[in-house]
């Protein structure tokens, strides 16, 4: 089932302000905004910084940190 851009926006957002808080959030998005941020070149300059095995235990300290605790339909 696809969601629609609002819903998209909407969690995103409330995402940002749980993790960063409300003025850090909008100031992470004017900073997107201003600086004509390329999140994949971002992503592919950042990942590619690093060794698998970094990225690995990365993704698993992570993981450890913040457990799934969804349903596991609602990823696939």
């Amino acid at each position: 089932m696809s969601k629609s851009a609002q819903e998209v926006l909407t969690r995103g957002m409330q995402c940002l302000q749980d993790q960063l808080g409300a003025v850090d959030a909008e100031y992470f998005i004017s900073l997107i905004i201003r600086e004509q941020f390329d999140y994949t070149q971002w992503q592919r300059e950042y990942f590619d910084q690093m060794t698998p095995e970094e990225i690995s235990r990365e993704a698993a300290d992570y993981n450890k940190k913040h457990p799934f605790s969804g349903k596991a339909a609602t990823i696939i």
